[in-house]
């Protein structure tokens, strides 16, 4: 955590007018003042257009749960380029192996305690949360033993089937309403272990429709047939999708962006999450030879391409500059 307390600490000199650091060894405290996720509701309080295929249905899929999966629709992994995911044909990026890094630490965990399903949130929009669910996905992904699930739960502005270029509907949203069939939503990414659920139609009750006891049954029986599950929510501070889910789930795992989040909306992320579920936290937007001066130059003795030839030690190139996220 050390090097959380040092970009966040380093954020603070960007901006002081709005942040501050946090004390090394300290754990972030303030009043919470988030609303409280509503009491389950009865699947008679949602209301479904059109000829839904009932929740019986949906019960069943549940168990075909295993058969859905070997059928799923393959679909080609084309993400737009400025979303700068892992590439899956250049495994040797600085990206990919930040990722790895993190998918290695989360192996880790899985070792030592029951995890499954993971939230991937933020405290506010616009540090990296959806770009983190999706890399780390794909990086699971690329491991021979492990099936990974993407599944996009924020019904307010998803994000992953933009991203992918992928159809939005049918999505979750349809399945949890009984539009669709979970045969309908659920896709297979190319030749490779990854499977996506976007978000689905838009609609007007987001927080009711997590709230349906349904929504937890899904969570549930997926984690049953993935090796793991992530969930791309929310932020935190703007809505409570993301609380809800997190109780849902087996760990959540927060993305803080160097000179935009702010200390006090750090520790309110944190205290709106049951202490014992948060796994981390993923420090995004930090440029790579901040942290990392002799990544480059040790990979590049051995791959370096031959426009790079004359690179020397702490030469900046134009990979060396992008912002990449850390942990």
């Amino acid at each position: 955590m050390s090097r959380v307390h040092d970009a966040l600490r380093k954020a603070a000199q960007e901006k002081p007018e709005n942040t501050r650091a946090i004390p090394r060894g300290t754990v972030p405290t303030a009043r919470v003042d988030l609303p409280v996720p509503t009491a389950p509701l009865p699947p008679s309080s949602i209301a479904v257009e059109g000829d839904g295929v009932g929740y019986a249905d949906i019960t069943a899929d549940i168990d075909d749960l295993e058969e859905i999966i070997r059928n799923a629709q393959v679909v080609p992994y084309t993400p737009v380029k400025e979303a700068l995911l892992v590439s899956l044909s250049n495994p040797r990026e600085a990206p990919a192996e930040e990722f790895r890094t993190l998918r290695t630490r989360l192996n880790h965990l899985q070792t030592l305690q029951p995890l499954h399903t993971v939230v991937v949130t933020s405290a506010s929009p616009a540090e990296g949360k959806s770009f983190t669910a999706m890399n780390l996905a794909v990086t699971q992904a690329q491991l021979a033993d492990k099936r990974v699930l993407l599944a996009d739960f924020d019904f307010r502005r998803p994000s992953v089937d933009k991203t992918l270029q992928l159809p939005c509907t049918p999505g979750i949203t349809d399945y949890l309403t009984g539009k669709a069939r979970l045969q309908d939503i659920m896709r297979k990414v190319g030749d490779t272990e990854l499977y996506v659920l976007t978000a689905g139609d838009a609609v007007t009750n987001p927080l009711e429709l997590l709230n349906l006891k349904e929504c937890k049954a899904l969570i549930d029986g997926l984690r049953n047939h993935f090796d793991w599950v992530i969930l791309d929510s929310p932020p935190l501070l703007f809505a409570a999708d993301g609380n809800l889910l997190a109780t849902m789930c087996d760990g959540t795992i927060l993305v803080v962006r160097i000179g935009t989040t702010t200390f006090d909306s750090v520790s309110r992320a944190i205290q709106s999450l049951c202490e014992n579920n948060v796994l981390g936290v993923v420090v995004n937007g930090a440029r790579r030879g901040e942290l990392y001066s002799k990544y480059t130059y040790y990979h590049d003795y051995y791959y370096a391409p031959d426009s790079q030839e004359g690179a020397s030690e702490g030469e900046a190139t134009e990979q060396e500059v992008v912002e990449q996220p850390i942990e």
